[in-house]
């Protein structure tokens, strides 16, 4: 477990969204300091000394590099930086598939890299929030971009674990975000889901189940495979 008083968090697409939920509930647990990363450091508007406005572009190897190099002193990553295409699996032109990795997995895979020792060194956490379309295959390319993300979630927790690093997986149904605007299906509230996920980090969780939807089908699955093993 992690208690978030007196650490140093990068929060990436801090911009918006859960990312802005992010990073004033991170102040409000004690933070010393919160880097919110976005593309666009302007697009940060938190008047707060704790909060440096980080340029960060998850899919650019040079952008991570700098990141890492100025903000040496992280100790827990939240790797919230997403898009969404919603593209056919089976779509003869691959962009948008390929842009939503570069986004959704090869970008936090990126960030995680370039600040585990460090995070390592000072037993923080990383966190990256996927999705409950990681389990449903309902979420065309993006669903598959948040599966890839959940297997790497998995793998890295295995690969850090003796590290001292606790990895946390964040899975949950749509969020009342502009991400979401495309929808009128009942939607979570982004400061109850941050919530959730700070109340995480801060329990020792491994992963964060964050609306009722989400809970019932990880439930599902763990008594799917529960009877195969059975069977």
């Amino acid at each position: 477990m992690t208690s978030l008083a007196g650490q140093a968090v990068l929060v990436t697409g801090a911009n918006r969204g859960m990312g802005r939920e992010y990073v004033a509930q991170l102040l409000d647990r004690g933070a010393t300091k919160v880097y919110a990363g976005a593309r666009v450091p302007r697009a940060v508007k938190v008047e707060d000394p704790r909060v440096v406005a980080l340029r960060l572009d998850v899919t650019d190897a040079a952008s991570v590099a700098n990141a890492a190099q100025t903000a040496p002193d992280v100790s827990v990553l939240i790797n919230n930086a997403g898009i969404a295409r919603g593209a056919s699996v089976l779509d003869h032109d691959s962009s948008a598939l390929r842009e939503e990795m570069e986004t959704n997995l090869f970008g936090p895979l990126a960030t995680a890299a370039a600040f585990a020792d460090r995070i390592a060194a000072r037993s923080g956490a990383i966190v990256n929030v996927a999705s409950v379309l990681a389990w449903m295959p309902v979420g065309a390319s993006y669903g598959v971009t948040k599966a890839a993300l959940w297997s790497a979630t998995d793998s890295m927790r295995l690969e850090l674990g003796s590290r001292g690093v606790q990895v946390v997986g964040v899975y949950v149904g749509l969020v009342d975000t502009d991400m979401a605007a495309f929808a009128d299906s009942p939607k979570a509230a982004a400061a109850d889901v941050v919530r959730q996920v700070l109340d995480g980090i801060e329990s020792g969780a491994d992963e964060v189940l964050a609306d009722e939807m989400t809970r019932q089908v990880r439930a599902h699955m763990n008594l799917s495979i529960g009877e195969r093993l059975r069977g």
